[in-house]
């Protein structure tokens, strides 16, 4: 599926009926459905092998071209004429609230020819790979007809045969089309669907789950709960899971990180209960982002952090991770800003620029040179603290929000990840040399540059230090 989001001002209703107009100032598109499971196992630095079937449509052509983009994966997309791909577009006021959705889709069985052709390339990617993760929307690929003629049938056969475990995020009623999976993810509503019994208590929720698991043989049910957390049915008991604590802004898209994160931990060799914490912890993220969002592994390793240093650790983020959180502050309407350096021995003239630039937006991105990146432009003696430690400080920072390291000589690839509103830089700098200024300038960003406190520098402290006596 393709998320085509539409973001506006809304300032008035339409004279031709009590609904609002809504002027869209920015629009996105991302991977949805399946494709968001994708998105999410790439996201946590994992390959994976995608097939599924789209449609002979610009939608289609879309949904390839996002899936194209995305790291160690390996598409195996069916097009098939007279289908039409899905689209769901949302509508959203500029502060977030959702106003509408409008869906384009096809809900039809395959075809005897793109089944047999989808069930063999299934097949051929389940014996390359760890897990096998099914993805059911309703639409007529994994689960429409007879089990002798169903792709989810077969692939859950081929991974058995293999010894693969398989892992279901399900829909509608009749799961004993999901028989021999390893494990179903069911939310509460899907769980009540599809057994007919109550679950508005834990032990209710414990007893429908377990007549699940009786009847498809499913070695474990895990019950997402929304707001509530997860329910974990497993073979050696049972766990309840409480939700994170984070502000929901948009629960688009939680499952499927879900099932990514347990599947990833399932094949990684963790415990069903560490995998499901993780999941846990990986929903309680997503849900508090805007849109269709991802869970990184920066993001997972910054939520499990329970010390003291967690807040500060936690700003230290990789590239796409920044890119992501960006995106976000600017759909809520923050002015992000970026700056850079080495911050060797951090001195007043770096916390007065930092300030400063902090001073000109609401969120500070900080490109910090990496040490093979500060030996290049400072010689073999530089630098004194590593780029692990100079990252900490830059982080333990109030004026600084998140710090990326990069290995290049200048962080002009950085920039135009994060796509700053507006670059900071020193006035020891003139414009012309103000690295990614003229990217910024392009889209109507702003270039400043911060008063300089004179005596600083880290060269000159180093080099007094020398001094003898």
């Amino acid at each position: 599926m393709v998320d085509h989001s539409l973001y506006g001002e809304v300032k008035r209703l339409s004279p031709e009926a009590p609904v609002p107009v809504v002027r869209v100032t920015r629009e996105t598109s991302e991977l949805g459905g399946a494709g968001n499971v994708a998105r999410n196992i790439a996201a946590l630095g994992a390959a994976c092998a995608f097939v599924s079937i789209i449609g002979d449509d610009r939608g289609g052509q879309q949904a390839s071209e996002l899936l194209s983009r995305l790291p160690r994966t390996d598409p195996y997309l069916r097009v098939a004429k007279g289908r039409e791909t899905t689209i769901k577009s949302r509508f959203f006021s500029n502060d977030g609230h959702h106003l509408l959705r409008a869906d384009r889709e096809t809900v039809m069985p395959l075809t005897p020819t793109d089944l047999k052709d989808l069930e063999h390339a299934a097949a051929a990617e389940v014996a390359r790979c760890d897990a096998v993760i099914l993805s059911d929307y309703a639409k007529g690929t994994l689960t429409t007809g007879p089990l002798d003629k169903n792709l989810g049938a077969a692939v859950i056969a081929a991974a058995r045969a293999l010894g693969k475990p398989v892992i279901v995020d399900p829909k509608g009623t009749g799961y004993e089309r999901y028989r021999g999976a390893t494990i179903i993810t069911p939310n509460r509503a899907e769980l009540a669907d599809a057994t007919g019994m109550p679950v508005d208590s834990d032990a209710a929720i414990v007893a429908a789950g377990q007549a699940l698991r009786g009847h498809t043989g499913a070695e474990a049910i895990l019950v997402t709960r929304s707001g509530e957390g997860m329910s974990l049915i497993a073979p050696h008991g049972v766990h309840h899971l409480p939700a994170e604590n984070r502000e929901v802004a948009d629960v688009t898209g939680a499952g499927d990180t879900v099932i990514a994160v347990f599947s990833l931990a399932v094949a990684g060799g963790a415990s069903l209960v560490a995998a499901a914490r993780l999941a846990n912890i990986a929903a309680g993220i997503v849900v508090g982002r805007q849109g269709t969002a991802v869970a990184t592994a920066s993001d997972l390793a910054a939520a499990l952090l329970q010390s003291g240093l967690a807040g500060a650790e936690g700003k230290v983020v990789d590239r796409a991770t920044a890119s992501s959180r960006a995106a976000e502050w600017r759909r809520q309407g923050l002015k992000v800003g970026f700056t850079n350096g080495c911050f060797d021995l951090l001195h007043p003239g770096h916390i007065s620029l930092l300030r400063q630039a902090r001073g000109a937006c609401d969120r500070l991105v900080v490109g910090l040179n990496s040490d093979g990146s500060v030996r290049r432009l400072k010689g073999e003696t530089r630098p004194v603290q590593n780029e692990s430690a100079r990252a900490t400080v830059m982080a333990s920072l109030a004026s600084v929000d998140l710090v990326v390291i990069f290995a290049e000589d200048t962080p002009a690839e950085l920039i135009k990840q994060v796509h700053p509103d507006v670059l900071v830089k020193g006035a020891d700098y003139t414009r012309d040399k103000v690295v990614g200024g003229d990217f910024v300038e392009s889209y109507g960003g702003r270039v400043i540059l911060a008063d300089v406190v004179p005596s600083f520098s880290t060269t000159a402290t180093i080099a007094s230090l020398k001094k003898p006596g």
